[in-house]
């Protein structure tokens, strides 16, 4: 619930201006601005990267980055008091103990030599100057774990990170802040990449200790279903300046402007399927300049001849309700009408029945594992367990499950960049899994694959021209340099960037444009099948949008088949025809994408969809939400029964004893589930 609006502020932030470069030539990375934090509050920063939301909390931790970056002006009012005029020493006393702050990569954030027991007994020492009485310390960190929701912890707290999956490393993150019970918690980026059961819990949790301990949180994100159902009031933000102000309710029912409009009309959803997302042109400007104009004039389709030459001025348009912009200059209220789509670009999709281009039989892929002198086999990792995936013609199969479950080595495995441990995987009917070689290398060019990072995967010692030009060279695509050349220029083209991009390296380039060379690459040898792994789980809602246009262009176009691998329902339901949902190796439902996003059967399913956070104005519509208990089981002893029997709301004495059949609701559409039989009796 949030405070009443009159209660005492716990962080005010006036003018705060954060630079780096030369003295000369500055990059304003955060420009004059304010926001207040009430206590007991969630408080959100939104907006796309590269706009200076983790600088601010950086700035506001005294954390920036020197001799490259300096504070330059503001004031940090922390209870009353300047944090800028603090000392480095004096700070130490706030970091931790009354401001502690959560980092968006947990694995580069905790220490890899360090158990987490010792990493969060090193949070109380320091900041708590606790004794040096072991067991008093040991038995309160040991409550710090068992407070965030960590299983076992007596034996967990002996762990190191890696031995810990995401959803844990990130609660291990949290205790560390929480160790001391501070007063302000920073989470920066929570829960990105993680998923949406882990996120549900996550933030179940954040909003837990806020209840117990009234404790204010600073969120940073750019996950607009998470602002509206966790915040009380943000903040959007802008090449370093902030454009709007307003509460949870004002921002979700009547957002001003038209950047906010803009995030709103990229989120991709079921409604959409049959349009392109609204996408914002260009990118975020460059900070080493004096504006003198609206930051947002060259990609906004508002703009009007004062954007063009003055700074906007403030603007209230309610009580708690402020926003930047020109449009509001002269009148209480604006026309609607401006904010109208100029776009109406209809992607017409095949919907009838298409031919059988891949499939997959009892598809199995068993990783040895080996112990001893002489490296005996003692066990194995049952990543993928005997799936059947059928992918047709000119449309996208959508797989879907936690992070663990074995969806990308399934993905790789119908590749043969894994090779399977049992299975047969045919492509247009030819055998994939008996071909080596020579045999192999040249079916190659008819299946591709889009990696979650595109930065690790393009060579950062090549030209994107010399990148696109390798697979060419490899299937003996084009044989002469000017055809070559043609043709990168085309692809650069379908993937919209422009020609003397063939010209640059990987690191020249955004990361939404990186995942455009990857997907030229992979057109570049005229595949029939890409795998796309993750292709948008980092990527703001705009970049994203970007992305899902073109696949969907493309696959319009050039009639190819997606098997898309994620964790983003709202992705599916915009771009999937057909979804298969992954969980410990196996295949526990699948079918039509509408039937299985309104009408899930199995509970996997239904939990997976429940925890999805929703931007929904109704405030009369209440939604079922099914929280998953625990972490994925190890695929190297997967339970008895049915897998996902520890974990079910709704588990019954024959889950525990025999895996499930297959039960058919009807000829498209798949369930392995025993309460299928059983609802049916």
């Amino acid at each position: 619930m949030m405070p009443d609006k009159n209660a005492n502020s716990l962080l005010e932030v006036k003018g705060l201006s954060t630079w780096f470069g030369s003295p000369e030539q500055p990059f304003r990375v955060v420009d004059e601005i304010s926001f207040e934090i009430r206590k007991g509050e969630t408080f959100a920063l939104l907006g796309e990267s590269g706009c200076g939301k983790s600088m601010t909390a950086l700035s506001l931790m005294q954390l920036v980055p020197s001799p490259a970056g300096r504070i330059v002006s503001g004031s940090v009012l922390f209870q009353g008091q300047d944090l800028l005029h603090y000392s480095e020493q004096q700070m130490r006393s706030i970091r931790g103990q009354r401001i502690a702050m959560i980092f968006q990569e947990p694995m580069t954030s905790l220490n890899p030599v360090l158990t987490i027991g010792e990493q969060i007994a090193e949070v109380l020492r320091l900041q708590l100057q606790a004794d040096g009485n072991q067991k008093k310390i040991r038995a309160e960190v040991v409550s710090t774990l068992a407070a965030v929701g960590i299983p076992d912890p007596g034996r967990r707290l002996n762990d190191y990170p890696h031995q810990l999956s995401g959803g844990m490393k990130q609660r291990v993150m949290i205790a560390i802040a929480l160790a001391a019970k501070p007063d302000l918690l920073i989470a920066d980026e929570p829960t990105t990449a993680l998923d949406v059961t882990i996120q549900a819990q996550v933030l179940d949790l954040l909003r837990d200790i806020q209840q117990q301990t009234g404790m204010a949180i600073l969120l940073i994100t750019h996950d607009l279903g998470i602002v509206a159902d966790r915040v009380d009031r943000l903040a959007v933000m802008y090449a370093g300046q902030i454009i709007e102000q307003a509460t949870q309710e004002q921002f979700f029912s009547a957002s001003a402007h038209p950047y906010s409009r803009k995030l709103f009309a990229a989120l991709p959803n079921m409604h959409k399927r049959d349009t392109q997302l609204e996408t914002i042109r260009g990118n975020v400007p460059l900070l080493d300049t004096v504006f003198t104009a609206c930051r947002f004039v060259e990609r906004c389709e508002q703009a009007h001849a004062p954007c063009e030459n003055e700074i906007p001025d403030w603007h209230t348009l309610a009580d708690g309700h402020r926003v930047r912009c020109h449009l509001y200059a002269r009148r209480s209220s604006v026309d609607e009408s401006v904010f109208s789509s100029s776009r109406e670009s209809i992607i017409t999709e095949n919907r009838a029945a298409q031919p059988l281009i891949m499939q997959a039989r009892d598809l199995k892929v068993h990783f040895p594992i080996r112990k001893g002198l002489f490296k005996r086999i003692v066990g194995h990792v049952y990543a993928v367990d005997g799936i059947d995936l059928n992918l047709h013609q000119g449309q996208t199969l959508a797989l879907v499950g936690e992070s663990g479950c074995g969806k990308t080595t399934a993905g790789k495995a119908l590749l043969q960049l894994i090779r399977p441990s049992h299975g047969s995987v045919q492509l247009q009917k030819q055998e994939l899994t008996t071909l080596k070689g020579k045999s192999l290398r040249r079916l190659r060019a008819h299946f591709q694959i889009i990696f979650q990072d595109p930065f690790s995967s393009l060579n950062p010692r090549m030209m994107v021209g010399e990148i696109l030009q390798e697979g060419m060279r490899a299937q003996h695509i084009v044989s002469s340099y000017q055809q070559r050349e043609a043709m990168i220029d085309k692809l650069l083209q379908q993937v919209g960037m422009p020609r003397d991009a063939k010209y640059r390296y990987p690191h020249e380039f955004s990361g939404g444009q990186r995942q455009r060379i990857s997907i030229a690459r992979a057109l570049a040898v005229k595949p029939d099948v890409i795998v796309c792994d993750e292709p948008t789980s980092a990527l703001d809602v705009s970049v994203q949008a970007q992305t899902l246009n073109l696949l969907k262009t493309l696959q319009a176009e050039l009639g190819i088949s997606y098997l898309f691998i994620t964790h983003n329902i709202s992705v599916i339901e915009y771009l999937a025809h057909e979804i298969a949902v992954m969980y410990l190796g196996r295949i526990v439902e699948k079918g039509p994408a509408e039937k299985v996003l309104s009408s899930a059967k199995h509970p996997y399913t239904q939990a997976l969809l429940s925890a999805v956070p929703v931007i929904d104005h109704d405030t009369d519509r209440q939604r079922e939400v099914t929280r998953l208990e625990g972490e994925l089981p190890s695929p190297i002893y997967p339970p008895q029964g049915c897998h996902f029997h520890p974990r079910c709301p709704q588990v019954m004495d024959m889950c525990r004893k025999t895996y499930p059949p297959v039960s058919l609701v009807d000829e498209e559409y798949e369930v392995r589930c025993h309460l299928i039989n059983a609802n049916k009796e």
